[in-house]
């Protein structure tokens, strides 16, 4: 993450239409999901901390029972980067 700059408003309103369902809440982007059961919720919880290891970047994660709250933002930057937009692609793709 060396060379992680913020994202102007019009980077991310174009990174946005590269990516699913997910929106800017309070600065950060977010998404929520919802699964058949606490287990299904708690496992997808899971693969995303395997992948944001792999990233060295790190989301907000919330659960309760069979839902999942999704918030990325670069700590380092102050606001969007790369980075989030990297991490929300391959969490839709678990």
């Amino acid at each position: 993450m060396n060379n992680c700059k913020k994202l102007s408003d019009n980077e991310i309103e174009v990174k946005l239409k590269e990516i699913k369902n997910w929106q800017i809440e309070n600065g950060k982007l977010c998404k929520s999901f919802e699964f058949k059961n606490f287990t299904q919720a708690f496992g997808f919880i899971t693969k995303i901390a395997l992948e944001s290891e792999k990233l060295d970047h790190h989301p907000e994660l919330f659960n309760v029972f069979n839902k999942v709250k999704i918030f990325l933002s670069t700590h380092k930057v102050n606001g969007l980067s790369e980075y989030d937009f990297i991490l929300a692609k391959k969490i839709d793709d678990l």
